[in-house]
């Protein structure tokens, strides 16, 4: 498998995901900042133009991190499932996945884009600069609302170290170093970040 790497909280999520499941990627760096991943050569394995993506031997390519990831948790043989071992596990988890992403991990990335990243983003998507305010305040409001759900439990999904919390702590991270710190009155989201970064695969 060979992953189409570039800095960014999405192929972060990927590379954390794969250390807590004790999978060794091999690695592509694409140049996201220089545009790399909207010319032909790349756009013909992902023709989304998002970055990551994941090739499989047979040269299937995966994108969407949490497409990338199910697969992964999947494939890895051992260890334990970071999406769930059965149905009622599974669902939870991508239960929170969806909430977390939609509520939270949009509009703080959005908010981004559409503001101190818009010098780099305004040529290659539709940039709403006059939303990032509003997508930034939206995404700290959510993030309060999880943090009252939060309380007593170690993880998202309570005992289980899922995906969920994967994708929350990469975006937390990202946000803190683009101007969007988390609100240090989220004692509970405050503590799960900490947790998480902590872990060794915070580091891949």
């Amino acid at each position: 498998m060979l992953l189409y790497d570039s800095v960014g909280p999405n192929p972060r999520v990927v590379r954390m995901f794969a250390a807590e499941r004790g999978i060794e990627l091999q690695k592509t760096k694409v140049d996201l900042r220089g545009g790399e991943n909207r010319q032909a050569p790349y756009m013909a394995k992902n023709p989304a133009g998002q970055l990551p993506c994941l090739e499989l031997e047979d040269g299937t390519v995966l994108a969407e991190i949490t497409a990338i990831c199910e697969y992964l948790d999947e494939v890895a043989g051992t260890g334990t499932s970071l999406i769930g071992s059965n149905a009622k596990e599974r669902a939870e988890t991508r239960m929170w996945v969806r909430r977390i992403d939609l509520n939270i991990l949009e509009p703080l990335a959005a908010g981004f884009r559409y503001a101190e990243g818009l010098k780099m983003f305004e040529s290659r998507i539709r940039t709403i600069p006059h939303a990032a305010d509003d997508l930034k305040k939206l995404a700290q409001e959510k993030l309060a609302w999880l943090d009252g759900l939060m309380q007593g439990r170690e993880f998202v999904c309570g005992s289980r170290l899922t995906l969920a919390d994967v994708l929350l702590f990469v975006f937390l991270d990202f946000g803190k170093m683009v101007g969007q710190p988390i609100n240090p009155e989220l004692k509970n989201i405050n503590a799960h970040y900490e947790r998480m970064k902590a872990r060794p695969s915070a580091a891949a």
